[in-house]
């Protein structure tokens, strides 16, 4: 089969040739029809991410090795079982979960493969859906699409769970207090659809992009600001009994962290779920005597996959904007590129069908 892996720390990505994967035996192999474009694969082709004052974590550090196949955000039609992996529908297509753990640790025996410390992600640490087929060790990490888009079933993997795991450690019992949401992408646009699905009332987004915003606006938004241009706590707080109940930071850089910080209101959340890098330097009086809650959401956990998919189906959260583009080296060069420069709207997602750009 081909493929196309990254093969060296400068971000070199080239085309290889794979021998057709058989399936463990509890688990399957798809052929590949969709896999979307994060923004995780950038830092993986840059090698590095950055820690602020702590310098670089390295993708040796992390434990990733090379070459690696990307790709996490797949859908794809099974193409073999392993001899325990019990009965499946064989005429569906899957989204698949990529956050696989080690399935014998404490974390996996909650479903929270998320957590594990000795990861098999597809696309990060086992190879994943750049490539003809994909390996997947347990069938319980697919979960049937039905009649979805599967460009953007594909994106529920990653972007969609993201979001969804992030809303949920935000969005609690202040409802009517307003949500702000930094970055309008493709996850943040994810989280602002899942917010306005779940009947937020006001939800505040925040970008350096107008064009992102305008789209914001489209998918839920009921006002939004440019990043640096527009005092968030003056658009926030213009009724001082209602500040944010929490922000989430789908950036998550140095600059956003801090804007986001200064801008919570006594008892707020700041979730943060970026990789951008950086730090954020907080005075330790004001979080205790403001009652803040500074969280982390990474991706999310099984369970969660299963609830976001089943939301699509039932169309109670919108579909996000996708590009599609076909599965090749070019394309997967110039998605990065386009994720790197922030020019991308919505995922993009490659595939191997031929389709027209949405």
């Amino acid at each position: 089969m081909k493929a196309y892996a990254l093969t060296a720390s400068d971000g070199t990505i080239e085309a290889v040739e794979r021998d057709i994967p058989s399936p463990p035996a509890r688990g399957a192999v798809l052929r590949v029809t969709r896999v979307g474009v994060c923004h995780s694969d950038v830092h993986l082709r840059t090698g590095a991410y950055d820690l602020g004052e702590r310098g670089e974590l390295t993708l040796k550090d992390r434990g990733i090795s090379l070459p690696l196949v990307m790709g996490h955000e797949i859908v794809g039609e099974l193409v073999s079982l392993g001899d325990e992996a019990g009965e499946v529908t064989s005429d569906m297509a899957y989204c698949v979960y990529p956050w696989i753990g080690c399935g014998d640790c404490f974390y996996c025996g909650r479903g929270e493969d998320n957590f594990c410390s000795k990861p098999g992600t597809l696309g990060v640490f086992a190879d994943g859906g750049y490539a003809e087929y994909v390996v997947v060790p347990d069938v319980k990490y697919l979960f049937g699409i039905g009649d979805l888009d599967p460009s953007w079933a594909a994106t529920l993997g990653c972007s969609g769970i993201t979001a969804y795991s992030a809303v949920k450690k935000a969005y609690d019992a202040q409802v009517d207090n307003p949500v702000v949401v930094f970055g309008a992408g493709g996850v943040g646009l994810a989280a602002i659809s899942i917010l306005k699905g779940l009947g937020c009332s006001e939800i505040i987004a925040v970008d350096i992009s107008a064009d992102k915003l305008e789209v914001a606006s489209e998918y839920g938004a009921t006002s939004t600001a440019l990043s640096g241009e527009v005092s968030l706590s003056k658009l926030t707080n213009t009724d001082a009994s209602r500040p944010p109940a929490a922000i989430i930071d789908f950036v998550n850089s140095s600059q956003t962290a801090a804007t986001a910080f200064d801008s919570l209101g006594k008892g707020a959340t700041l979730v943060q779920v970026g990789l951008h890098g950086g730090q954020l330097v907080m005075p330790n009086p004001l979080v205790a005597s403001r009652a803040l809650a500074i969280l982390g959401s990474y991706v999310g956990t099984v369970v969660e996959l299963a609830e976001v998919v089943d939301l699509a189906k039932r169309g109670e959260i919108p579909a996000i904007p996708t590009e599609e583009f076909p599965l090749s080296l070019e394309s997967i060069n110039r998605a990065l590129d386009r994720l790197h420069e922030g020019s991308a709207r919505g995922r993009q997602v490659l595939t191997s069908s031929t389709t027209t750009a949405k």
